[in-house]
């Protein structure tokens, strides 16, 4: 089977599945071929993975390159020169709708296109007058549909009146690359020098983060006992965050560490990880360090409640709590059996439900259906 994957190479939670989707098929032997902007973040080359990356004309004519339609000249380019069987795309806007622009210029018409919807591609973006008729139209122009909730579908379905079926199919997590290692005393030392309990925040920083509330949760935590706090990502709210560090005095307790590409040995570091989001459609970070045994605690928001269960494998507060937050971070912190009976909850619930073996597994079950079955007629 010959695949074509389009996600957004940068730094979040879509190009993140996306690209490690593909490189969990190319190691199973299927031709991958990623079509995007630029090298996806976290890819790494494999004989079976293939980079086409699209070209942009910057002319004075445009304010705006029209950036879509060299991507799906570039996606019928590579669905008629490769030979794809099938594309799919992550995100609906607007890798879908260049996707179907690349579909009908390709005098092929037994390719077949996959997209699955990630969260503010329908939540956010989607909804913006300007686009909200093109997004449900690209939904609708797919011959499969995938989200990566039941919140998220259930979202899809409210918000757009789509009649498209739309399947289930969570995120999966790399068990073999995301486990708790061994990590040096000096490493640990490095962030704790006094043997302090490290709490850790992982994102793009963008609002929705709600990354002061990190922050002030943090603060809490310090009232009650000593803690140390990586901040890892980057993004529009990174300055907020570190004004806040400042005005509620943790600044010499917290470290801004910006984009790290291996953010697995920092979680081998954390005693508790914090995702306090006003939304997420799935919320991979907090998976990532379930699978790191890494107990969590996060907001009771969208598809968060599906990867947690609260009070078994980490625990959920109503978003903007940071007082409840941090009563149960100094909780978790405080009592080690509590902790340690999360972490195996934790880690059970990781292997039994979002294994990538099991995810790939479904998707490459999805692919075969979508090939051996008639085309979508919207």
């Amino acid at each position: 089977m010959r695949i074509g994957i389009t996600c957004h190479h940068t730094y979040g939670g879509s190009g993140t599945v996306a690209t490690e989707l593909g490189m969990a098929l190319a190691k199973r032997g299927y031709q991958v071929h990623f079509i995007t902007f630029a090298e996806p973040y976290r890819l790494q080359f494999d004989p079976n993975i293939y980079l086409h990356q699209v070209d942009v004309m910057h002319y004075p004519l445009f304010d705006h390159p029209p950036t879509t339609l060299s991507l799906a000249a570039k996606m019928a380019e590579t669905i008629c020169t490769e030979k794809l069987d099938l594309l799919h795309v992550h995100y609906a806007i607007p890798h879908a709708t260049a996707a179907y622009l690349a579909l009908k210029l390709c005098p092929r018409h037994d390719v077949r296109l996959v997209t699955t919807l990630h969260g503010t591609d329908i939540t956010l973006v989607g909804q913006d007058p300007s686009y909200f008729s093109i997004t449900r139209f690209s939904i609708e122009q797919s011959d499969v549909v995938t989200a990566v909730s039941q919140w998220l579908k259930d979202q899809t379905l409210s918000r757009f009146k789509v009649s498209h079926p739309i399947e289930v199919i969570y995120n999966s997590v790399d068990t073999e690359r995301f486990r708790r290692v061994s990590v040096p005393a000096c490493q640990r030392a490095r962030y704790a020098p006094g043997g302090e309990p490290i709490i850790v925040h992982i994102s793009n920083f963008r609002p929705l983060k709600r990354v002061t509330d990190v922050i002030r949760a943090f603060a809490l935590v310090r009232k009650r006992m000593p803690a140390k706090l990586l901040m890892i990502g980057d993004g529009p709210h990174r300055m907020p965050a570190q004004e806040a560090a400042l005005e509620l005095g943790v600044m010499g307790d917290v470290w801004f560490l910006g984009k790290q590409d291996k953010v697995e040995l920092f979680l081998s570091l954390a005693d508790l990880f914090l995702l306090p989001s006003e939304h997420e459609s799935f919320g991979l970070a907090a998976l990532e360090a379930m699978a790191c045994e890494v107990p969590v605690i996060a907001s009771r928001a969208g598809g968060l409640v599906e990867v947690i269960e609260d009070g078994v494998s980490g625990h959920l507060v109503e978003v903007g709590d940071t007082e409840m937050m941090a009563e149960l971070a100094t909780r978790v912190l405080e009592d080690q059996e509590l902790a340690a009976r999360i972490r195996a909850a934790a880690l059970d619930r990781v292997h039994r439900l979002f294994s990538a073996d099991k995810i790939v597994a479904e998707y490459e079950e999805l692919y075969r259906t979508a090939l051996s079955s008639p085309k979508h007629q919207s």
